[in-house]
C-alpha cells in the first residue's frame, strides 16, 4: 500500500511542475546538462613517450579581401596528458604587467620532461612580455607513493599566479604561487588533499611544499575560483562537498592566504561559509576576483538558492554572489541576479532572442518574451574593475526541459558580460557574441566553451574570450578556435569582429594559424600586456593534443602577438541605453527586417512615459530622431521610415523616461 501511495504522489508531483510550466519546445534544442563534478583521478603514473598529434589542418593563406590577424605561435612546456589543464580553474596563464612577465603553470610530463608524472608541478614564464621562454621548471614533486598506483600527493588541477613583493622591480625576486587538489585520499575516492606553496622566479631551488587533508567539517575536492591580489592576499574557494556521500554539505569553504616574511611562504586558514542550495543541490561553478587595490572582492557562483523567480516553470542556474569591501576578511551576502522575467535583465529577456527565434523554439501560443526562463552554462569567469564592480563572463541560452539544462542548439546561446556600475544595486547584460557550438568531447573527456574574462591594465575594458567551432556542419565543439569581444563599459562600445563584411561579433583569434579549429583547452589571463598606449595584448596558451586520445602527452602553445588596440572599438552596444533588470519598457524587434520604406516597433509600457526613439550608425553617430510626446500605458505601434537612411545596418534606442532599449535593423 505504502508503494501505491508513492507511485501516486510522484505522479501527483509530476503533473504539479508540468502544470507550472507555461510552453513546451517544438524543436531540438540539443539540451545539454552539466558535466560530472567528480573528475577522473586515474591518468598514467608516468609519462608515454610522446607522440605528436597529426594536424588536422595547416596554415592557410586567407583571402586577399579577408581582415584577419594571423598570429605567432610559440611551443612553450609540456604535460603527460591532456588533464594538465583540464577543469574549471581560469588562472592557468598569469600576467603581471609591472614585472612584464607572464607564466603557464601545468602538470608535468612529456617531452620536455621524459618520464616525468603527471602528478608532479611546473611552469613555464617569460619575463620579456612572452617573447622569450623557460620551460618546463619544476616546482612541486610528488613522493608519497604509499597509495599504490597512485602517489597520495599526486597534485591536479591547479591555480597559481605571481606574487610581486611590494617595491619590487625585478622578476627573479618574485614567487610563483600555486593552490591545487591532491589525491590523499581524505574526502573518499581518490580526493581530499590539498597542495600548495611558492617557488621563487629567479632561483629555482628555492621552493615550498605544503600539504593539507580534509579534516573536521572541511571536505575537500577541487578548487576552480583563486585570485591573487598585489597586496598579498592569496584566496581560494571550493565547495565543500562530502564525496563519500555523494553530498554537497551547503557550504563553500574559503582559504585565505597571506604572505609570511619569516616562513617565506603564504601562510593559509580555512572558513566555512554557509551557501546553501535547495533548488540545484550544489553549484555548477565557482570564482573569487578582488579589485586593483584588493579591497573589494567577490565571492560568485553558478546554482540556484530558491531566491530566483522561474517564470516559466523550468528550473535553470543564475549568478549568486558575495561581496566583501576588507580585502576578504568578511563577506556580505548571498546576494542573486535576476536572469530572465518580468523582473530579469533586460539585455537578455528582450534582446537575447529574436521573434523568428522564438516561433521557431516554442509550440504555439508562443511565450511573451518575460515568460521565458534563461539559465547560464556550467563554468564561467569574473574579474572586479577598479571601483569595485563586478564583472561576469558566461553563457546564458534558454532553459531546457530537464531541470538545470540548457538549449544549446545554433544561434539560441551566447556569451555575456554581466555587470554592475553601482557595486551591485543594477545589473546589466551586454552580449559579446553567438555560439554555434556548446560542448566538445575528447575520448573520455568533455569540454565546454571555456568563456574567461581578461581586463586591461587599469580595468577599464574587458576582454572575454571562449571556444566555439565555427565550421559550417559541425554538431558539437571539436575543432575548436578562441574568439574574443573587447568591450568599455563606460562608453558601450565593443570591438569589431575583423571581417569587414561582418564587423559586429568577436573576433576569431585562431582563424588561418596553426591554431586553427585545434586551440583545445585554451587558456586566457586575468591582466593583459601594453606594449604602448592604447594597445591590448591578450596571451592565450592552448594544448597541441590528440583529441582521439587525450591519455597522450601534450604540448602547451603561447599565442604571442594577438592584440587589440582603441581604434578596434567602434561598435555601439546596447549600452548607451543600458537594459537594467527592472524596466518600465518592453521594445519588439521591428519588422519587417529587412525593410525598405517603413518598419514597425511595439512598444509596451507598464506606466505612461514620454517616448522617442533614436537611430545610430554602427560608429554610434545619430542619424535620426523621433519624439512621438507622451504615451498611456500599453503597447503602441510606432514606425521607423528609411527615407533619410542609405543601405546598412542601423541601432535604434527607444527612450522611454529613464529607461532605454536599443535593438538592430537592417535597411535594403
Amino acid at each position: 500500500m505504502k508503494r501505491i501511495l508513492l507511485f501516486v504522489l510522484v505522479i501527483g508531483l509530476g503533473l504539479s511542475v508540468y502544470a507550472q510550466q507555461a510552453y513546451q519546445f517544438r524543436i531540438n534544442g540539443k539540451e545539454k546538462k552539466a558535466l560530472s563534478r567528480i573528475l577522473p583521478g586515474d591518468q598514467p603514473l608516468n609519462a608515454v613517450p610522446m607522440v605528436k598529434a597529426d594536424k588536422q589542418t595547416k596554415r592557410i593563406t586567407p583571402p586577399a579581401d579577408r581582415d584577419v590577424n594571423i598570429v605567432s605561435i610559440v611551443p612553450i612546456g609540456t604535460s603527460a596528458n591532456a588533464y594538465g589543464y583540464y577543469g574549471n580553474q581560469r588562472s592557468y596563464v598569469w600576467v603581471d604587467p609591472t614585472l612584464n612577465t607572464v607564466s603557464n603553470f601545468h602538470r608535468m610530463g612529456g617531452a620536455l620532461d621524459p618520464g616525468g608524472y603527471s602528478g608532479d608541478y611546473g611552469y613555464d614564464r617569460s619575463i620579456d612580455g612572452g617573447q622569450n621562454w623557460v620551460n618546463e621548471i619544476e616546482v612541486y614533486r610528488a613522493t608519497n607513493n604509499a597509495g599504490g598506483t597512485y602517489y597520495l600527493d599526486a597534485a591536479r588541477y591547479p591555480n597559481h599566479g605571481i606574487y610581486n613583493p611590494e617595491g619590487n622591480t625585478d622578476p627573479a625576486n618574485a614567487y610563483i604561487v600555486f593552490f591545487g587538489p591532491n589525491l590523499d585520499g581524505s574526502n573518499g575516492g581518490s580526493w581530499g588533499g590539498y597542495s600548495y606553496g611558492v617557488a621563487q622566479i629567479g632561483d629555482t631551488s628555492v621552493h615550498t611544499k605544503n600539504l593539507l587533508s580534509s579534516h573536521d567539517d572541511f571536505y575537500h575536492l577541487i578548487p576552480s575560483a583563486y585570485d591573487l591580489t598585489s597586496q598579498g592576499l592569496s584566496m581560494v574557494v571550493d565547495i565543500n562537498y562530502d564525496i563519500s556521500g555523494s553530498t554537497y554539505l551547503d557550504a563553500l569553504n574559503l582559504i585565505r592566504g597571506y604572505w609570511d616574511d619569516d616562513a617565506q611562504d603564504f601562510v593559509y586558514t580555512e572558513e566555512l561559509m554557509d551557501a546553501p542550495m535547495p533548488g540545484s543541490g550544489g553549484t555548477a561553478d565557482e570564482k573569487v576576483a578582488f579589485s586593483p587595490d584588493g579591497q573589494t572582492g567577490y565571492i560568485c557562483v553558478l546554482g540556484d538558492d530558491g531566491s530566483a523567480e522561474q517564470p516559466g516553470g523550468f528550473s535553470g542556474y543564475y549568478p549568486i554572489y558575495w561581496k566583501s569591501t576588507d580585502a576578504g576578511e568578511t563577506w556580505d551576502g548571498p546576494y542573486f541576479i535576476q536572469l530572465d522575467g518580468a523582473n530579469g535583465l533586460g539585455g537578455i529577456v528582450y534582446h537575447h532572442l529574436s521573434d523568428s527565434a522564438i516561433a521557431n523554439l516554442f509550440e504555439p501560443p508562443v511565450p511573451a518574451r518575460e515568460d521565458i526562463n534563461y539559465t547560464t552554462a556550467f563554468d564561467f569567469d569574473i574579474a572586479v574593475d577598479n571601483n569595485g564592480n563586478m564583472h561576469i563572463a558566461v553563457v546564458i541560452g534558454p532553459t531546457g526541459s530537464d531541470a538545470y539544462s540548457i538549449i544549446t542548439a545554433k544561434g539560441y546561446i551566447a556569451a555575456y558580460d554581466i555587470f554592475t556600475d553601482d557595486g551591485g544595486t543594477t545589473w546589466y547584460a551586454e552580449e559579446m557574441g553567438r555560439l554555434l557550438n556548446f560542448r566538445g568531447s575528447f575520448g573520455d573527456i568533455s569540454c565546454d566553451n571555456r568563456i574567461q574574462i581578461t581586463a586591461s591594465q587599469d580595468y577599464s575594458k574587458f576582454f572575454i574570450s571562449w571556444l566555439d567551432t565555427d565550421i559550417e556542419d559541425a554538431e558539437e565543439n571539436n575543432q575548436p578556435n578562441i574568439f574574443i569581444r573587447g568591450f568599455d563599459p563606460a562608453t558601450y562600445l565593443k570591438t569589431q569582429s575583423g571581417d569587414a563584411a561582418n564587423p559586429d561579433g568577436p573576433t576569431n583569434v585562431t582563424l588561418f594559424s596553426d591554431a586553427m579549429w585545434q586551440a583545445y583547452f585554451f587558456a586566457a589571463p586575468k591582466v593583459d600586456f601594453e606594449p604602448a598606449a592604447g594597445t591590448y595584448n591578450i596571451p592565450f596558451v592552448y594544448e597541441n593534443m590528440d583529441p582521439n586520445d587525450p591519455i597522450q602527452p601534450v604540448q602547451f602553445e603561447y599565442i604571442q602577438d594577438f592584440s587589440f588596440s582603441d581604434a578596434d572599438f567602434t561598435v555601439q552596444g546596447i549600452g548607451q541605453n543600458k537594459v537594467a533588470s527592472e524596466s518600465n519598457v518592453a521594445v519588439s524587434q521591428n519588422f519587417p527586417n529587412p525593410f525598405n520604406g517603413t518598419t514597425y516597433v511595439n512598444v509596451s509600457l507598464k506606466s505612461g512615459s514620454s517616448v522617442s526613439i533614436d537611430v545610430f550608425t554602427l560608429t554610434g553617430q545619430k542619424v535620426m530622431s523621433k519624439n512621438y510626446g507622451y504615451l498611456n500605458a500599453g503597447t503602441h505601434n510606432l514606425t521607423i521610415s528609411s527615407d533619410n537612411l542609405s543601405t546598412g545596418v542601423y541601432f535604434y534606442t527607444v527612450n522611454a523616461g529613464t529607461n532605454k532599449v536599443t535593438r538592430k535593423m537592417i535597411v535594403e
